[in-house]
């Protein structure tokens, strides 16, 4: 009969590993991890990952005011959303008198403005499709718009820009959801 040599353990290859090895600490450690540890440190990790994934899929939005712009009439240049906190040049000098201001390359015919920090009060929008990113609202020679415009509340520009008041709301300080659609 064959006499074969004795089994080797996993403990004997381990010990026979760190004899040539000079580094024994990080060797003993290995040794004595068992796979059933491990094992369970997977599952907490995955178990852990599991419950931050309904958090991670559903975007938080912060309390502000959330503007989205529709109807726009294509894809070139930015739109300028300007949030004004009283009438005092709304809404032609948005550059000088809005209280916060965002430009936002066209995306697919939509744009979204976040303004987020916003302390509660009454406010008016005012956004345009500034189409050759000149910084105005290009007008023809009978000064009508020839980008697109559009204000808070749907207010309408008949025979020039809307008050402040027909196009004012109420912020409280907690999330709104705009609309706006473009006019051309």
């Amino acid at each position: 009969m064959w006499n074969a040599a004795p089994r080797k353990t996993a403990g004997h290859v381990t010990r026979w590993i760190m004899s040539q090895s000079g580094n024994r600490k990080s060797m003993a450690g290995a040794a004595r991890a068992k796979p059933a540890t491990k094992l369970r440190h997977a599952a907490r990790c995955a178990g852990l990952l599991l419950a931050l994934l309904p958090a991670l899929a559903v975007p938080q939005s912060c309390p502000g005011i959330h503007v989205k712009v529709l109807d726009i009439r294509n894809s070139t240049g930015t739109v300028a959303c300007a949030l004004f906190e009283g009438p005092q040049g709304f809404p032609t000098d948005y550059l000088r008198a809005a209280t916060n201001m965002m430009v936002i390359k066209v995306r697919r015919t939509q744009a979204r403005c976040d303004f987020e920090d916003i302390a509660p009060g009454t406010y008016a929008l005012a956004v345009i499709h500034d189409e050759d990113m000149n910084g105005k609202l290009d007008t023809n020679a009978l000064g009508i718009p020839t980008e697109g415009y559009g204000f808070s509340n749907d207010a309408k520009a008949l025979f020039g820009a809307p008050s402040f008041s027909a196009a004012s709301f109420v912020y409280d300080g907690k999330n709104l959801d705009l609309t706006i659609d473009m006019n051309y």
